[in-house]
């Protein structure tokens, strides 16, 4: 490796900021906040949305975790979606014409 090229890697704490979760790890993250640990030495803090502790797949709870209104966003865009294609695909059951909406 070529020397004074690669970040400084040292002791982060990351904070899962979902569930309070805090964990010591090795980083390369740079980061302005700091933390005082269980050890009595400051850290540099890294706080994340989503970590094991709080994430639906090591959980085994299907939690929605919605920091930017995107869910909702997505929900009002395709709400009605569903609703044509269902009319068009019974109008085209019986032999009529889908309902056009103007």
């Amino acid at each position: 490796m070529k020397p004074d090229i690669h970040p400084a890697y040292r002791p982060v704490v990351f904070q899962d900021t979902s569930s309070e979760f805090t964990f010591l790890t090795q980083s390369t993250i740079d980061v302005k906040e700091t933390i005082e640990w269980e050890d009595g030495n400051t850290y540099p803090l890294a706080k994340v949305e989503i970590s094991s502790e709080s994430h639906p797949f090591y959980t085994g709870k299907q939690v929605l975790i919605d920091t930017g209104g995107r869910v909702e966003r997505f929900r009002r865009r395709y709400a009605n979606v569903g609703i044509d294609t269902e009319a068009k695909a019974s109008a085209s059951a019986e032999g009529e014409e889908a309902p056009v909406e103007g």
